[in-house]
């Protein structure tokens, strides 16, 4: 949890001391502060060691090269004041810094300080987060190294910060805190005897960052820049001091204030810049200066640094920052990491420092399910808030909370699934995908005979009952079986004996066993009578012509055999297609089987029954051997087999090499005919499909499937239905987490989309019927809820 403690020092200095002190605490839940008061005594000795350690450290690293124009060459030299030392004795000062070290704390422990020492240790635990921003008017007392204080060796998890006492918040032009990646300004100024390239290829490292480089910019390039919208981040690593005002070298000839950037820097802090890091020598000046302008945060390096030092920090910083640790954490174990440094750079963990304006929240780099996400604290984080009107920020969801929303709306769709609902959505999903598959070629195999209004009329004056009169039935397979068709299936109703003045139309429909004819099953509900088959014809070359619609009148679905009604006409158990397949196959050497669980065989091919939840298809009758009609894939389904007339059979126009060792089917296609059907690639009049051209799909279906090994459309069980839909849930909710603005996440979602478009069509094309519309609606739904948590949680 983070909490923050501001310890306001109020007037004095180090002859007299500070006589009042105030510390002021904000722990979690509470949203007002707690307060105690104290004082600290006048430290001159103190004082006058941090002059003497600030002597001593500055001539050490004289010849050691830094991100200061006083040392960053090898002719560097010391300022002149009497009082600076032209000789160090590392002992010497390694002593000093001891000595230091226990002066700050003896007088921090001291009579009047020590309520308010007790207080603090009272009301945080060592697992606390905490803030403490140390504010004071006199920069000197600042400047002292507070890291050193017994309270932050007690407490593990704080970090000081630093504030001029006259802070408020900025005004801001915009109130929104997410947006798609951390904008971040880095102006690498005069380089001379240090290396800044190796501060930009880490920020080039970070993600989930947009850069703008300026590189030796003028101050017109840097003042263009900082007018620019919605920087979040100002960067800056080359040579800067501190005298009377922070200085910073931007190009070799040319140093500036940040005074003379004031209006763009205002303009970039009320557009949402955060954070500003001087990667530089001594910028506790530029950190007083751009508090004027109320800014929320500044790194700084409270003195000289050199060069290698100020890269190594800036390495450990940003490593813990763009991991979501937040900035007091990130920064003091960036700082503590400095320690292995101290061998060759002495102090080197005393530089970084962090000044914090309190009337802003600390700046969090966190990428959540909105985005990227900062300038706010979590929501468990206490701090004075100068808009109370105003709500937080959200916190980004954690992962483990988008994966349980990704479950729960898998779960939930997946019910809805189960009961229907979406049944019309995904069947009207998979007859567009079936439209869209490659083109296949025809099944040669066949042959149709076609009997259209015009052969109707032909037949003239013969006695004709339905569509075929007695007389051309018997040319027809005469015709027929001189050119050696090797199945004849007659898709026409004839449900009267044959005339006895055709003997030999009477013979054929007794005795040829290539000959398979039909009948209809009686159903209770659409038709209870039925159609009796051809009295001469025995049952065992009878199929049924029964279809299976689905609810809008579609048929996607082939029925092989079923138990028929005792009572009903037509008591063979299989359909037509399937007697002329296996009339076919017959003569392949290859007969039919049944498993023990009642499952249809032909030779290596089991053929599935479907059951009452298959694919899209959610509680339907499933009785008898269903399967899914997989229809050949052609510019039009009448392309399944070529196709000849009545009349041009009857008159010897048709080859006899189109009809041998073919299964012909002869059936109605005339425009008066009942007999026609809709089928996914279309429900219109003209779109509508006679009943011998779908006869002609099933039985292409059963043939190809054994003898070709043409797949037959298979579905995944339940579980796995639900691992996929699960799948895309689980890509909505990470894809909108990780987004970086609408506009990429439009691409994202796009280009997930189109993924599992592509993804459920290439099953298609090899059989497949994957989960598409669920998988879709998850995914949407997914987003939308995750998208709704991040902003109310």
């Amino acid at each position: 949890m983070d909490q923050r403690a501001i310890l306001n020092l109020g007037k004095g200095d180090f002859a007299q001391g500070w006589a009042a002190v105030t510390a002021q605490v904000w722990v979690a839940p509470a949203t007002v502060p707690m307060q105690m008061t104290g004082s600290l005594p006048a430290a001159p000795d103190l004082e006058m060691l941090y002059r003497r350690w600030q002597q001593l450290y500055r001539a050490l690293y004289a010849y050691r090269g830094g991100r200061s124009p006083q040392i960053a060459s090898s002719d560097f030299e010391i300022e002149t004041d009497e009082t600076y030392p032209t000789d160090v004795s590392e002992p010497a000062f390694k002593q000093l810094c001891h000595e230091l070290s226990q002066a700050l704390n003896h007088w921090l422990n001291s009579d009047g300080f020590r309520n308010i020492d007790r207080f603090l240790h009272t009301r945080f635990t060592p697992h606390d987060q905490i803030q403490v921003i140390i504010v004071s008017d006199n920069h000197q007392l600042l400047q002292l190294p507070w890291h050193l204080w017994q309270f932050f060796e007690d407490y593990p998890k704080a970090e000081p910060a630093l504030s001029l006492p006259e802070y408020s918040q900025s005004l801001k032009t915009f109130l929104s805190t997410t947006q798609s990646t951390a904008t971040i300004l880095a102006v690498l100024g005069d380089s001379q005897g240090i290396d800044i390239q190796h501060d930009r290829q880490l920020l080039q490292q970070l993600p989930h960052t947009q850069l703008q480089f300026l590189i030796e910019p003028n101050l017109a390039e840097l003042n263009q820049q900082l007018w620019q919208p919605s920087w979040d981040i100002l960067f800056f690593a080359g040579h800067s001091f501190s005298q009377a005002q922070g200085c910073v070298q931007i190009n070799p000839t040319d140093s500036l204030t940040l005074d003379q950037l004031r209006y763009g820097l205002r303009k970039a802090i009320e557009r949402g810049l955060k954070l500003a890091i001087f990667n530089s020598c001594e910028g506790l000046g530029l950190a007083w200066d751009l508090a004027d302008l109320q800014m929320p945060q500044v790194i700084v390096m409270r003195e000289p640094v050199p060069d290698r030092v100020a890269q190594e920090f800036l390495k450990h910083f940003l490593t813990a920052f763009s991991d979501n640790q937040p900035i007091y954490l990130a920064v003091r174990e960036a700082r503590e990491k400095l320690q292995g440094l101290e061998t060759e750079f002495f102090c080197a963990s005393w530089l970084p420092v962090l000044c914090q304006n309190p009337a802003e929240l600390p700046m969090r780099w966190e990428w959540g399910v909105g985005g990227w996400e900062s300038g706010r604290v979590g929501e468990d984080s206490i701090a004075p808030s100068p808009h109370p009107s105003v709500p937080p920020s959200p916190r980004p969801l954690g992962l483990k909370l988008v994966l349980l929303a990704s479950l729960m709306i898998t779960a939930c769709v997946f019910g809805l699934r189960s009961l229907g609902v979406l049944q019309p959505l995904e069947l009207w999903a998979f007859d567009r995908l079936l439209q869209l598959r490659p083109i296949e070629q025809p099944d040669r195999r066949l042959l149709i005979v076609t009997i259209d209004e015009t052969d109707i009329q032909a037949q003239g004056n013969q006695q004709r009952r339905g569509s075929l009169a007695d007389q051309t039935l018997e040319q027809l397979l005469q015709r027929l079986e001189r050119y050696q068709a090797r199945v004849i299936g007659l898709d026409i109703y004839r449900d009267f004996p044959a005339n006895a003045q055709y003997p030999g139309l009477i013979n054929q429909l007794r005795q040829n066993q290539r000959l398979v004819a039909i009948c209809k099953s009686s159903d209770a509900k659409f038709d209870p009578t039925g159609i009796p088959a051809p009295p001469e014809v025995p049952t065992a070359r009878i199929g049924f012509s029964d279809f299976l619609e689905d609810p809008d009148g579609v048929l996607r679905r082939q029925l092989l055999f079923h138990t028929p009604a005792p009572a009903s006409p037509c008591v063979t158990p299989y359909a037509f297609n399937a007697r002329l397949a296996l009339r076919y196959l017959q003569d392949e050497g290859i007969t039919p089987e049944f498993t023990t669980e009642g499952n249809l065989k032909l030779g290596q091919t089991l053929f599935q029954p479907l059951q009452e939840r298959t694919g899209g298809y959610q509680g339907i009758d499933a009785r008898g051997g269903q399967v899914l009609l997989n229809y050949r894939s052609l510019p039009t389904l009448g392309d399944i087999a070529p196709q000849v007339s009545l009349t041009q059979v009857l008159q010897g126009k048709v080859r006899p090499e189109i009809v041998k060792d073919r299964i012909v089917l002869v059936g109605v296609t005339a425009v008066s005919s009942s007999d026609v059907w809709i089928t996914p690639y279309g429900a219109e009049t003209v779109d509508r499909i006679p009943g011998v051209i779908i006869q002609a799909h099933m039985t292409s279906q059963l043939m190809s499937a054994v003898l070709d090994g043409r797949s037959l459309i298979w579905v995944w069980h339940g579980m796995g239905e639900f691992l996929w839909i699960g799948l895309w849930a689980l890509v909505g909710g990470i894809s909108f987490w990780f987004r970086r603005s609408w506009l990429q996440w439009g691409i994202i979602g796009t280009g997930a989309i189109s993924v599992l478009l592509g993804s459920c069509y290439f099953a298609l094309i090899h059989a497949g019927w994957i989960p598409l519309i669920p998988a879709g609606i998850a995914f949407l739904i997914t987003v939308g809820v995750i998208r709704y948590l991040n902003r109310t949680i």
